[in-house]
């Protein structure tokens, strides 16, 4: 009897010392084994046990989710995120209106800010070679605080708009969270930052970045007196097109940067135009205007006739940039893209609104990708007409 009370002690605290951690019914329906009277015990009932165990050892597969949902909720552990919400949700409660104001929690217009830059300066790049990573990373600080800078300004022009949409009720100034006082001194630093991120380039591009800040201020004015403050938005977004290509070869070529830049502008008249939409029914009841309002019905048309029209300006960027097969590869590929976001489009529906919309990030990206590639292809199709010159000689 001594030998069976012992063995029994012995498994449940070797179950105790690997399985830490397990739920408590499971070492219940162990003790229940294990430790019930030792009077009557015979090796059948501790056989009986071990098959128990055994059970109880192959069904931890099926009992550990359970555990670590309950530990969730008994404890509030969230699994690990790099979200950018869930990064700002997770900073000091006196922060947090702050980097709302900037947007840091929806990426999605920095990247559209940004990657307008990103093509400039790959097509700026030498033949063969991959664009300049220092240029970026300062072009990408730079876009992160001017986008910042521009939704500052935009939501001191809007409090009182926000306050009558409910998508914009929550923003940090309209709910009364940061004051105007408190956002301009705010703007005031981050466009000093940005101005940092400026005087590091050339003084052709200091001066041209300079000239963008009139369309910084000024384009949260235009829903308020034309339907087109999407065509005031594309000059104010696709302006790194000009000053990515002047930070690396120290002017602009007009040839190339003109076109880029107006198929920049077509661009963003399509995705914001998309966007718009979601925001059509408050934008009547508050009296503001956007090409969404203006196209309506007709906006397939009217985006298909932007997409025509940003195609043939990527072109014409390619032949005076003198780019190569990848690059009109992935034009081909931008096409279908832009091709099928317009044709699935369904203007009254929101959330295919913004799903179309947040879209765009891709395309953008695969764009850069593209000029990436046809720049390095010039290396090698250089090479190639160098050695049929050198056959033609001998």
């Amino acid at each position: 009897m001594f030998p069976a009370k012992l063995a029994s002690q012995f498994t449940l605290n070797a179950i105790r010392t690997t399985h830490h951690g397990a739920c408590y019914p499971c070492f219940y329906t162990l003790s229940s084994c294990c430790l019930h009277k030792e009077r009557g015990r015979t090796r059948d009932s501790l056989l009986s046990d071990s098959s128990v165990l055994r059970r109880v050892f192959y069904s931890q597969s099926a009992i550990r989710p359970s555990v670590r949902l309950r530990e969730t909720q008994n404890y509030g552990r969230r699994p690990f995120s790099l979200s950018a919400a869930t990064i700002v949700n997770s900073a000091p409660a006196a922060v947090r209106p702050y980097l709302r104001l900037m947007r840091l929690d929806k990426p999605i217009g920095t990247w559209l800010l940004y990657l307008p830059c990103t093509w400039s300066i790959a097509l700026a790049a030498d033949p063969g070679c991959l664009p300049d990573l220092g240029m970026l990373t300062l072009f990408g600080t730079g876009a992160l605080l001017m986008r910042g800078a521009g939704c500052t300004i935009n939501d001191m022009w809007d409090k009182d708009f926000d306050k009558k949409v409910s998508r914009t009720a929550t923003r940090p100034i309209a709910s009364g969270e940061i004051s105007r006082l408190q956002a301009l001194v705010f703007l005031g630093g981050q466009l000093s930052l940005a101005l940092g991120v400026l005087l590091c380039l050339n003084y052709y591009s200091i001066a041209l970045g300079a000239a963008s800040l009139s369309l910084v201020i000024t384009y949260p004015l235009m829903k308020r007196i034309t339907y087109w403050p999407q065509f005031v938005l594309g000059l104010t977004f696709n302006w790194g097109a000009l000053l990515g290509w002047s930070a690396v070869k120290g002017s602009c070529d007009w040839s190339v940067c003109l076109p880029l830049y107006f198929s920049g502008v077509m661009w963003t008249l399509i995705y914001d135009t998309i966007y718009a939409h979601q925001d059509k029914e408050d934008d009547v009841k508050v009296g503001v205007k956007s090409t969404a309002l203006r196209f309506q019905e007709q906006t397939k048309p009217w985006l298909s006739g932007f997409t025509v029209a940003m195609m043939s300006g990527l072109v014409a960027a390619g032949v005076s940039a003198e780019q190569t097969l990848p690059y009109y590869a992935v034009l081909s590929t931008l096409a279908v893209h832009l091709t099928h976001q317009i044709y699935t489009l369904d203007i009254n529906k929101p959330e295919d609104c913004w799903k179309k919309f947040v879209s765009n990030r891709n395309l953008g990206l695969l764009l850069f990708l593209g000029i990436v590639a046809g720049n390095l292809w010039k290396e090698r199709r250089e090479t190639l007409l160098q050695n049929e010159e050198l056959q033609t000689f001998r």
